[in-house]
């Protein structure tokens, strides 16, 4: 897990929600590691996974060997039949993930998706169709907000007040290509992954929304690059972007594929919060050069004090457990619809205006 953020599959304390057997789930589409994580984090909820479906038998072995109660499905279909599940899980290649979803909510059942949740403004418009006619949600796992005990925690330090009016967001999402063979050959077409801004910028994108509370935003300025994969001419292995939203607040973000193999981990994400009254800064993975090298380091400032904080095991990850109430309630507590598909909008948008530099 640390040195691959493909598999990455945070443990965190067993909160549930409901009772065993009380809430079903299955997965669908094994395509990317994140299903484990995310059906780690639904099951430290209390949900019950019943069924499993991937094409490809070995990936379904491993997946039963992590989730050993659970039941391989002989098709989708058997799955989306069945009653008793109400959210399917799914981390298709990033180009089928809206039509995966189209499928599960014209079943009448809830999805949750990996990120990026769609790649095409196309597709966006057909989600939302199908969210607005079944009634049914259409959730996305932006992993490095939601399943990160130091972004949870940073939330909850600006929903208190503790640094006013978040007005800019900085946030740096690095990664490791590590084994290029160890990739699967859509990883590195452009059309199947969506482009690097649209991939892994999902997740900065999701966060300026976030935590400076925006409901509205335009591009104003993307690019992105090609400067060290030679072999792989589709993949963007850089992309940066500044965004501004209708409240004034702004972002800057960078993303890349350059994490040096020196590093413990698979990427040094950090993310910077200014706001009116102070600011904040994540350590997210690591912190570079320190003996213990852990993550989940909060640093807060603002007019009273100047203070660390360590959070791994200290905060948990809520959003699981509100997502499974909120499927249950029909609520919105865990991230509303509008939230998870502006965040694809935008993303979408930053990849289709970028520039391309070298």
């Amino acid at each position: 897990m640390k040195a691959d953020g493909m598999n990455y599959a945070p443990i965190g304390k067993p909160a549930p929600v409901v009772k065993p057997g009380e809430f079903f789930v299955a997965a669908i589409a094994l395509d990317h590691g994140h299903i484990y994580g995310m059906c780690n984090g639904l099951k430290e909820a209390g949900a019950t996974l019943k069924w499993v479906y991937d094409p490809d038998p070995v990936k379904v072995e491993n997946f039963i060997k992590t989730f050993p109660r659970t039941k391989a499905a002989q098709s989708e279909e058997e799955i989306l039949q069945d009653p008793e599940i109400k959210l399917v899980c799914g981390a298709a290649v990033t180009n089928l993930r809206c039509a995966l979803g189209l499928r599960v909510m014209a079943a009448g059942k809830d999805y949750f998706t990996d990120k990026a949740p769609l790649t095409t403004l196309e597709q966006l418009a057909k989600a939302k169709a199908m969210t607005e006619r079944t009634g049914r949600k259409y959730m996305v796992y932006y992993s490095e907000r939601i399943h990160v005990e130091a972004a949870v925690f940073a939330g909850q330090l600006i929903k208190e007040g503790a640094i006013g009016r978040v007005i800019h967001i900085d946030g740096f999402g690095p990664h490791r290509v590590g084994n290029p063979k160890s990739r699967p050959e859509w990883f590195f077409e452009k059309e199947k992954y969506g482009g690097i801004l649209c991939d892994i910028g999902s997740h900065q994108i999701e966060q300026f929304l976030y935590y400076c509370d925006v409901k509205e935003a335009e591009v104003k300025y993307s690019q992105v690059g090609n400067y060290g994969h030679p072999l792989f001419p589709e993949l963007e292995d850089f992309g940066e972007a500044v965004l501004l939203g209708e409240n004034g607040a702004t972002q800057h973000f960078r993303v890349d594929w350059f994490t040096p193999d020196g590093l413990s981990t698979w990427g040094d994400g950090r993310t910077f919060l200014l706001g009116t009254k102070g600011y904040i800064e994540l350590r997210k993975y690591c912190n570079v050069g320190t003996p213990d090298g852990t993550g989940n380091h909060v640093y807060l400032v603002n007019e009273t004090v100047e203070q660390h904080f360590e959070v791994t095991g200290q905060v948990g990850y809520p959003y699981f457990g509100q997502l499974i109430k909120d499927c249950i309630h029909r609520t919105e507590h865990a991230m509303t619809q509008a939230h998870a598909f502006k965040a694809a909008e935008l993303c979408v948008k930053a990849e289709m205006q970028a520039l391309v530099v070298e």
